[in-house]
């Protein structure tokens, strides 16, 4: 009955489409016939079409199982729409009632029913499986297949148990559908699945539209990422953080600059996750800041660009997330921001996991510290790990084709790297490899005793830089593969093995370097990044005019960090003096703050300054109610020690967080703590001082003052200084 139907004209019906994508009409064709199969297709290739057109053509009920509540209530919808029974498509999982737990079975039973979302945990539930029983199903299909795999970017256990629940509710035919998986997932998932004679059906990884991008990740990623929203501007984005508290904290700071954005993970309750889903599918906010919670199953086709705050955890995690973008063919931009710190962070959050998860989880991070650090070019790179060969040399759309670096000859390093690898019988890993020609008298090779081979330290003169290029390059070119169950161990193919006998040209492009060195030291955080030196003496030359007219020291105006930034930034109204560091409301306030922005608009408008507003970012201030507490606490009178108690901070913190408030402006009466703590000719001391001084550096008051006075009765006087004089 089904094999016969004319499929164009049932999707023309159904979904309104003249014709099919790709290997659709094919998959479909072959769950029509009764046979098992294997779909992998990227991102927006239409997977979900290839189980919802055959289950409305087929007798009786096809179950879905899909780990996304969001996709499940969103397909059952769209299959709404588009039916004629409301009943003919439905969903059961943990949100929904007894009530309509029983409407969707007496919808089922009735026959209305096509087509039946599970989540895996509902699936295994005593009475639904009892249930499941006395239906007629058309076929399984497993969604989001990849959780099935420990190599796959998502890995569920319940996905492990799917086949003993098709085993007990009855047979029909299985089709698994993924978006993305190596090698080793398939062979994992069509294992688990018990299909290992499925039909394959493997689309392109190539999506021509999109392009790559790694950016270093330093101290202004934040400014960065601003800047490159508001060169994108009206454009729907994605930002993916790794944790819920970057996800609320960088959403906080887009809002702050004037860009429509919203968080989503989680930890949010579920009527906050579905508004903040339909504003951006109904573009009433154009940037979800999100974690990997955000997105499967979202079908919003002009989704311009994703953006990685910090680099994924896997690379099929990294090409699903990025596969968001550009989804209707159109702009797709994919950029991730990478540093070493941040995979070193992701190495530490595995300590504590089963010895065999930390091995898996270390291997799939190194293949994306691979992926972010080579020159190669990118598409070529991720096709490679997805077992597809990209054959142009420049694709034309990725950083690194765009601004490609120069080859250098590697013939006699891919020599070495071949002939180590025999020496050591093909039975171990790149990080091995290297450490073998390089020389190095690791555990590991001192155990093995391959410190007695010849092939040691062949390579120990060459720049240690280029062994990781030549091992990747070497992949990609199909000299070496690395074996699929023992993840990472390097084999020579027959190619490599003809390399050795008879050598020709192999050329390879350096890695980019992500040096720690390049980012900004701890203290210049949020210091300048492009000082105006003319402007920045002229401002000087100003502050010391105001701090003789009004007796004060200079900075107790302003201090140098706001001069530098204002010397950068180029402030020219009050309200965006109050972005400047060390500027609060307080210091606004002051008659003198007009004279500074004045002075700086005279010497943008004289020197044609063309100011980039965009990257002056409005930060939000994290700790900003605890500042509040503070002040309410010392206007009440309460012991400095005793706030610094009340609020878990030690008493050096709290002394950090109220320099902080004076400095920025806010007046603070402290004296009832100093007479309770202090002598009154100390305090006299310590404050004449700083009247005559010229710096309110620490070191230098302590050198001066120390014999008598101790570091804390230093800081608690020179507070009351700032509080009195410059606020």
């Amino acid at each position: 009955m089904t094999r016969n139907v004319n499929l164009h004209e049932a999707l023309k019906k159904y979904f309104g489409f003249d014709k099919f994508k790709g290997d659709q009409e094919a998959i479909i064709r072959n769950v029509l016939d009764g046979r098992d199969a294997f779909v992998l297709m990227p991102t927006g290739g239409g997977k979900s079409l290839c189980y919802q057109l055959p289950s409305l053509l087929m007798e009786g009920t096809a179950i879905v199982i899909s780990p996304l509540i969001a996709l499940m209530k969103n397909q059952v919808d769209v299959i709404t729409h588009l039916s004629e029974h409301e009943g003919t498509a439905h969903y059961l999982n943990s949100s929904l009632n007894k009530a309509a737990i029983d409407q969707v079975k007496a919808d089922i039973k009735a026959g209305y029913t096509k087509l039946l979302y599970v989540a895996p945990e509902s699936l295994t539930k005593e009475d639904n499986v009892e249930f499941l029983k006395t239906v007629k199903i058309s076929f399984y299909a497993i969604d989001e297949a990849h959780c099935i795999s420990e190599w796959g970017h998502d890995f569920r256990p319940e996905y492990r148990r799917i086949r003993p629940i098709i085993n007990e509710i009855g047979p029909a035919p299985v089709i698994a559908l993924t978006a993305t998986a190596t090698d080793k997932v398939r062979t994992d998932i069509k294992k688990n699945l018990g299909i290992a004679e499925a039909d394959e059906f493997k689309s392109s990884f190539n999506r021509p539209n999109l392009y790559y991008e790694v950016r270093p990740k330093t101290k202004d990623v934040d400014k960065d990422i601003i800047k490159f929203i508001k060169q994108h501007p009206n454009k729907s984005g994605i930002i993916y953080c790794l944790s819920r508290k970057k996800v609320e904290e960088l959403a906080e700071i887009l809002k702050a600059n004037d860009i429509k954005a919203a968080a989503y993970h989680a930890g949010l309750d579920s009527v906050t996750r579905s508004q903040t889903q339909d504003d951006f599918l109904m573009e009433k906010i154009d940037i979800i800041v999100a974690t990997i919670a955000f997105g499967m199953g979202i079908d919003k086709p002009d989704v311009r660009f994703v953006i990685h705050y910090d680099i994924p955890k896997s690379l099929e995690g990294y090409y699903q997330e990025t596969g968001r973008a550009g989804r209707d063919g159109g702009e797709g931009l994919c950029v991730a921001f990478y540093s070493y710190k941040d995979l070193q962070k992701l190495d530490k959050f595995m300590e504590g996991k089963p010895v065999a998860e930390q091995d898996i989880g270390r291997q799939l991070l190194q293949e994306t510290a691979a992926y972010a650090e080579t020159s190669v070019c990118r598409r070529k790179m991720l096709l490679h790990y997805f077992g597809e060969q990209y054959e142009k040399d420049n694709c034309h759309n990725c950083d690194n084709c765009l601004h490609p670096k120069t080859k250098i000859e590697a013939q006699s390093l891919l020599l070495i790297v071949l002939k180590a690898i025999l020496a050591v019988k093909e039975n171990f890993r790149a990080d091995y490899i290297i450490d073998f020609v390089t020389g190095k008298d690791t555990e590991e090779i001192l155990a093995h005793k391959h410190q007695e081979l010849e092939e040691y330290g062949s390579g120990e003169d060459e720049d240690e830089k280029l062994w990781n290029p030549v091992i990747r390059q070497a992949l990609i070119a199909g000299y070496i593969v690395k074996e699929v169950e023992n993840y990472g161990l390097l084999k020579l193919t027959a190619a490599g093995r003809k390399f050795i006998k008879h050598p020709v040209d192999f050329q390879i492009v350096k890695d980019n370097e992500f040096s720690e060195d390049d980012l900004p030291q701890d203290d210049q955080e949020g210091g300048p990044s492009a000082l105006d030196p003319t402007l920045s003496t002229m401002l000087r030359d100003l502050r010391k005019k105001v701090s003789k007219r009004m007796e004060r020291p200079p900075y107790v105006i302003f201090q140098d960090v706001s001069i530098e930034q204002m010397a950068t930034d180029y402030p020219v109204t009050l309200e965006e003096l109050k972005n400047i560091q060390g500027v609060g409301e307080g210091k606004v306030k002051q008659p003198y703050a007009k004279e500074f922005v004045d002075l700086i608009k005279r010497y943008c408008e004289e020197n044609d300054i063309v100011r980039q507003v965009d990257l002056r970012v409005r930060t939000v201030a994290k700790k900003s109610m605890l500042k509040v507490k503070i002040i309410q606490a010392i206007d009440r009178q309460i012991a400095l020690d005793d706030i610094a108690t009340a609020q878990g901070i030690d008493f050096e913190e709290l002394l950090d967080e109220v320099e902080a408030i004076v400095y920025s402006g806010t007046k603070l009466n402290i004296d009832y703590f100093l007479e309770e703590v202090m002598d009154e000719d100390h305090i006299d001391d310590i404050y004449d001082y700083f009247s005559d001084s010229e710096t309110d550096d620490l070191e230098s008051a302590i050198q001066e003052l120390g014999k008598e006075c101790s570091e804390d009765e230093i800081r608690l006087v020179r507070i009351k200084f700032l509080s009195e004089m410059a606020n």
